[in-house]
């Protein structure tokens, strides 16, 4: 994305960690480089596809997508699989860093749950170059206790109301609520709960978004895509707009801690943004044929559910669900009914001079001028 997702627990600085670095006299078609965000698999994985595969596997991390993009943009990475955003697909696809996926390759793709696969077309038409891997949701996540204490049994968990009316954030701001700063997702919300196309590449449906956010921003406690996470679990702030696994991390500190704060995630029931990460082949891939064999493992349904279960972030594999552990199948904000699925929007790359556009609106709502 343009603007840096934060995944699960503590945001790292730009690392590199070979899992397996091949030998010196070992012929390069039994490598395969994966470039994946920081964290974002099970810690297993890797050794296990090594050992049953016979591929040594070199993982190198990044923990922000405009860093990654830029490389692959530049060429000859070196990399052979990497896992990219569903909106950075477009831009990569037409620039010529992507392969198309061999089909014929990845008997496991029948796992794939056609209603995710149905959603990525809109970045990747007739999906033909990324093979979905996690996915997840922008919402609200919010202190059970206190929203009620202050707005009442009936207060509008379940709607962008609870956020976007000024008298419900002022009223809220007394316990602290913070937004993500992440321009490319909140301001199609914004524009979404206006009634206007949350990808507009209208100047003026900007403007009023900005003007919507610019009411809200005095009772806004501050915008960062990491910093709610600890402080969610620690009653700092009791609402944000944050993403789903941020919220499950927020719940996972709380607990550890002893705390006994209901900390709850809520996909609106306007809609909201699904992001979907995926696994892409470059079109430079070293090692195509390995790179191959390495998505179609992590297709397999009893091995994304290991990184589902690690995460607390669904995965698009219909097949896998049923090995997900209960709590996180069960739980609504991580694995939505179809019903609420259909009400999801995909993220989008916008043409730049539009982006451009919605860079300057957000750059005001956040110096409040």
């Amino acid at each position: 994305m343009k603007a840096t997702r934060y995944m699960p627990f503590v945001l790292a600085t730009l690392f590199s960690v070979g899992l397996a670095c091949a030998q010196a006299d070992e012929p390069a078609k039994s490598s395969v480089h994966i470039y994946n965000w920081y964290d974002y698999i099970a810690p297993n994985t890797m050794k296990d596809f090594e050992k049953e595969a016979g591929i040594s596997a070199v993982y190198d991390v990044f923990d922000n997508s405009d860093v990654m993009q830029s490389k692959l943009m530049a060429g000859r990475s070196g990399y052979d699989v990497v896992v990219a955003s569903g909106d950075l697909l477009p831009n990569l696809i037409k620039a010529g860093v992507l392969k198309k996926l061999d089909r014929s390759k990845l008997p496991n793709w029948s796992h794939l749950d056609p209603d995710i696969l149905a959603k990525l077309q809109s970045n990747d038409p007739g999906n033909e170059y990324a093979a979905p891997y996690l996915w997840g949701t922008t919402g609200i996540g919010y202190d059970a206790d206190k929203v009620r204490s202050i707005l009442g049994p009936d207060a509008p968990v379940n709607s962008w109301d609870l956020i976007f009316k000024e008298e419900n954030l002022a009223k809220l701001s007394q316990c602290g609520v913070a937004m993500l700063d992440a321009p490319s997702e909140v301001i199609p919300i914004a524009l979404h709960y206006l009634g206007l196309p949350y990808n507009s590449q209208n100047p003026e449906d900007y403007k009023k978004a900005q003007a919507l956010l610019l009411k809200l921003r005095p009772h806004i406690v501050y915008f960062d895509s990491s910093k709610f996470i600890s402080d969610l679990a620690n009653g700092n702030i009791c609402v944000v707009l944050g993403w789903a696994g941020g919220v499950a991390d927020a719940q996972k500190a709380s607990e550890l801690a002893g705390n006994q704060r209901k900390l709850v995630y809520s996909i609106p029931r306007e809609g909201a943004p699904v992001w979907v990460e995926s696994l892409v082949q470059l079109n430079d891939a070293p090692n195509p044929e390995q790179g191959l064999a390495f998505i179609n493992y992590m297709l397999r349904p009893e091995v994304i559910a290991e990184s589902s279960n690690y995460l607390s972030y669904p995965n698009a594999n219909k097949d896998a669900t049923a090995l997900v552990e209960q709590k996180i199948r069960d739980n609504p904000g991580v694995y939505p009914s179809r019903q609420v699925l259909d009400t999801l929007f995909p993220l989008e790359p916008l043409p730049l001079k539009m982006e451009r556009v919605r860079t300057r609106a957000w750059n005001t709502v956040k110096t409040g001028a």
